[in-house]
């Protein structure tokens, strides 16, 4: 950190494997109040559920400011990092620290910077990241209108999650279809544990698309976001997956109709979404359902 006139050094971070439960209340109520200076959230879901009180052994906490009072927070999770800095300490060099410590715990990290601001893009140019990755949340209003009709095919069965039952078939389809992806393919147990445990859970809103025998067709996962100071509730297309050897029965669609009619029967006119940027044929199946681009996280790492 700058203090009394003096630029932080990376010194003035602590790493940690494991953050105490008073500096992750800490950390929360910082990210709170950066989302309500930038509008958008700071850290992602993974990066949040890392803070819950047990050491994982990819995962490594910076710290930048007091002990038990954090002022700047950044987390490594194996090849990839967030930070995040309280809007009344920026400007004080302690984002360049943190970015920093990151660096040299790992050189080849990838920083996401949640919402494309330009603070975050100079802040990444002091170390020459490039940028190598967009995601777009793109969002569904009202104004889209009605949503079209949901035509289930012959021989499907669409049916509610059941905890303790379906995990296993859930992993299966799941790490198919995702088998590219660096942060949704791979998953085990334990990640689907963690999410059960979330006060969001809600079974009934994760949709399985099933065929005559039971096994798993693909799904959607359905999240709810609480309503906040600067914005209603929205509800959000949290995963949806297609077994790859269902692929070419319109899975997709009619899945993606099912959570977005089950998400409107509980009153939520916004939904939101991620998508890669360059995920060309998912856009158009989303912008046809009257999603538009909304905000962008963006990936930097060293060229």
């Amino acid at each position: 950190m700058r203090v009394a006139g003096r630029v932080a050094d990376v010194s003035a971070v602590r790493a940690v494997a494991e953050v105490d439960p008073t500096s992750a209340g800490v950390v929360r109520a910082l990210a709170e109040g950066a989302t309500a200076a930038d509008g958008r959230e700071p850290l992602s879901e993974q990066f949040l559920i890392n803070l819950n009180g047990r050491a994982r052994p990819r995962v490594r906490h910076l710290l930048a400011g007091d002990e038990g009072a954090p002022v700047g927070y950044a987390q490594l999770d194996d090849t990839s990092a967030e930070l995040v800095v309280h809007p009344e300490h920026r400007g004080q060099g302690i984002g360049s620290a943190l970015l920093a410590a990151l660096l040299e715990l790992s050189p080849e990290v990838a920083v996401w910077a949640h919402g494309d601001l330009p603070a975050a893009a100079a802040l990444a140019a002091t170390q020459d990241l490039a940028r190598v990755r967009t995601l777009w949340q793109m969002r569904r209003t009202a104004e889209a209108g009605e949503l079209p009709s949901l035509s289930i095919p012959e021989g499907v069965t669409l049916r509610p999650f059941v905890v303790g039952e379906d995990e296993a078939e859930f992993l299966r389809v799941n790490n198919a279809a995702f088998a590219w992806h660096p942060e949704q393919g791979g998953w085990g147990p334990a990640e689907v544990t963690e999410r059960e445990g979330e006060d969001w859970f809600d079974a009934a809103g994760f949709l399985l698309a099933v065929d005559p025998a039971g096994s798993l067709l693909g799904y959607h996962w359905t999240k709810v976001h609480p309503a906040t100071p600067t914005e209603p509730s929205l509800g959000e297309v949290y995963v949806l997956g297609v077994d790859p050897a269902a692929h070419g029965k319109g899975l997709g669609r009619v899945l993606t109709l099912a959570g977005l009619h089950h998400l409107a029967d509980r009153g939520l006119d916004t939904v939101l979404l991620y998508v890669e940027s360059d995920n060309a044929p998912a856009v158009r199946v989303y912008e046809k359902l009257g999603f538009a681009v909304h905000t962008a996280d963006v990936m930097y790492r060293r060229a």
